[in-house]
């Protein structure tokens, strides 16, 4: 995509988060295509919440429930060879990017079939085909890895795009900072994603943060910045359209604060008792991101029939990985030693 730094410069601003850009308008077949991606998310994570439930999944499990168009979104601005890193909120980010379903589940499983032949679990999946690099259970730490598939692109000298997904807990990490300073020096090609949730671990921003407009977080770096609405997956397409454009031009690093909302706790282990059951629900009534999506279709002649056949396909994708997860074999004693640097 040819964009002249200057006409960049002009619409991006300078770090002044001056709000959410316009949402783009979709066509029919966009509409559809982040329809089935957010639900797929959805119902995968669904299903990764009853298996952990049943004792299928040990250790940590973080869904993503509620927070869906933001890396749909994001994908639709992205080609072939951008790269996606993220913590260890990272289910939905492996499936935007096109990694198995089954891979995914049997993962969390601890199955051989997973991404990391079941040794990795929830947070520690990565693609190299799929050029996702990651989830990483250090808040914080794939920032910095982020930052630094960044110099590569810019050291190959190809006009790759580097995403680095991030929540507002981990924004307060002083290895962020380090990592904004590194970009904007060396101009480097990587878009700073802040998944406001709100709540981080279960804190409150307002309660954490002393700047809690997240855009303006790299002003002191001359790195420009946005607020969107991360529930609109249009507006976050549009968002996403503006800052890869921006760093494909050779004009350094974009920072996108997402504002969104997750509907279940940190983790599984989170009651979520710091905030009330009718706050959670009137964003699920109000701003709900596949729901928007499916009522403007609705609008737009779409038969109920066409949109509950979409939710069906997608659920069998997601009972047939949840079955294969189950009884796909365990890895075998010897993969202890496998993939292991000495």
């Amino acid at each position: 995509m040819a964009v002249s730094k200057k006409n960049v410069t002009k619409e991006a601003g300078q770090g002044n988060g001056s709000g959410s850009p316009t949402a783009l308008e979709f066509t029919r077949e966009q509409e559809l295509s982040a329809l089935r991606d957010m639900l797929l998310i959805r119902r995968f994570e669904e299903k990764a919440g009853q298996l952990y439930g049943m004792g299928a999944i040990g250790g940590f499990c973080h869904l993503y429930i509620g927070q869906e168009a933001i890396v749909v979104g994001m994908q639709m601005a992205l080609k072939m060879g951008d790269q996606v890193i993220t913590g260890y909120r990272d289910h939905g980010h492996m499936l935007a990017c096109g990694m198995d379903a089954k891979g995914v589940m049997a993962e969390l499983t601890g199955r051989h079939g997973g991404y990391s032949k079941g040794k990795g679990g929830s947070m520690h999946m990565f693609s190299k085909a799929k050029n996702f690099f990651g989830g990483h259970g250090i808040v914080g730490a794939q920032v910095s890895l982020g930052t630094g598939l960044a110099f590569a692109n810019r050291y190959r000298g190809n006009d790759f795009v580097s995403l680095a997904y991030f929540g507002d807990g981990a924004s307060n990490q002083g290895q962020v900072y380090e990592s904004f300073n590194m970009a904007e020096l060396w101009k480097l090609p990587v878009i700073y994603i802040i998944e406001n949730n709100r709540y981080a671990m279960g804190t409150s921003v307002t309660r954490s943060s002393a700047q809690t407009d997240f855009s303006k977080r790299g002003i002191s770096f001359n790195i420009p910045g946005e607020q969107v609405d991360g529930m609109d997956v249009r507006a976050v397409k549009a968002a996403g359209d503006k800052a890869v454009a921006w760093c494909r031009a050779g004009s350094g690093p974009f920072i996108l604060e997402m504002q969104t909302y997750r509907y279940r706790g940190h983790s599984m282990s989170d009651p979520a008792k710091y905030r009330t059951r009718e706050e959670v629900d009137k964003v699920r009534h109000d701003q709900d991101p596949i729901e928007q999506v499916r009522n403007r279709l609705l609008s737009a002649k779409m038969g109920e029939q066409e949109l509950k056949a979409i939710d069906a396909e997608v659920r069998e994708i997601v009972n047939a990985a949840a079955d294969f997860a189950q009884h796909d074999g365990e890895p075998d004693a010897s993969e202890l030693y496998t993939d292991v640097y000495r």
